[in-house]
């Protein structure tokens, strides 16, 4: 039976035990999950609720359902992953880039049509920030929130920005949890995240919202992306 802890799902309490199991190798890539009714009654749940965390394994592009067939491993992610953050919060680290992905968006494009010299120069001095940090070789969780903190308060929306500050604990860990990773692969990879950042500030400096809000679209979606990139043998 599965020991369910205080606050969490039992669809996120099953969702972590696959994922971990698809990184420990237990399923490799191309491998059969057991069906639904087997998981559900290995996990004494409904099988609704094994539907809803294959469902999110799915969104998650970690496994792809064939129909009539099961569902069959697609990715196995980095093992590096279970170094760097328990299982239990991945499922609470990708619900919270479901969020942003309708909160942030919406805050650049805003930011792009009310933005002030004096807010680009925050995130300016942020993408700064997070450039000597790819330099160094260093992780400045600080900065990278900074930015996105600065974008929400561009948006000239107090709303934006109370949100965003409400989940600085949730994004703070997830923005960590991503550039230890990146650290752990060649550097292009934080070269890429920057480029992803320096695209956002420009679309606002431009004014064009449409274009601001693509970028941060985009950029949230990939990172939500890339905390299941890397080989599973790494």
């Amino acid at each position: 039976m599965l020991a369910k802890r205080r606050g969490s799902k039992l669809s996120d309490e099953i969702y972590g035990v696959v994922l971990a199991d698809i990184i420990q190798g237990r399923y490799p890539e191309g491998a059969k999950l057991p069906t639904e009714s087997i998981l559900a009654e290995s996990f004494a749940v409904s099988r609704p609720v094994v539907r809803e965390a294959l469902a999110r394994l799915r969104d998650d592009g970690l496994i792809q359902p064939r129909r009539g067939a099961g569902s069959f491993v697609l990715k196995r992610p980095a093992h590096a992953l279970l170094r760097f953050t328990p299982i239990g919060s991945i499922a609470d680290i990708q619900r919270c880039f479901e969020f942003r992905l309708a909160l942030e968006p919406a805050a650049a494009g805003l930011a792009a049509t009310r933005r002030d010299e004096t807010m680009l120069k925050k995130i300016s001095d942020s993408l700064s920030s997070l450039r000597e940090a790819i330099e160094t070789g260093t992780v400045n969780v600080e900065a990278d929130f900074a930015f996105h903190k600065a974008v929400a308060d561009s948006s000239g929306n107090a709303y934006f920005s109370t949100a965003l500050h409400s989940l600085e604990q949730s994004l703070t860990t997830a923005m960590l949890l991503n550039r230890q990773l990146s650290l752990q692969n060649p550097s292009q990879r934080l070269h890429l995240v920057q480029t992803e950042h320096q695209l956002i500030y420009e679309a606002i400096v431009s004014g064009d919202g449409e274009a601001a809000h693509a970028a941060m679209f985009k950029h949230i979606q990939d990172a939500r992306r890339r905390v299941f990139d890397g080989q599973g043998n790494s």
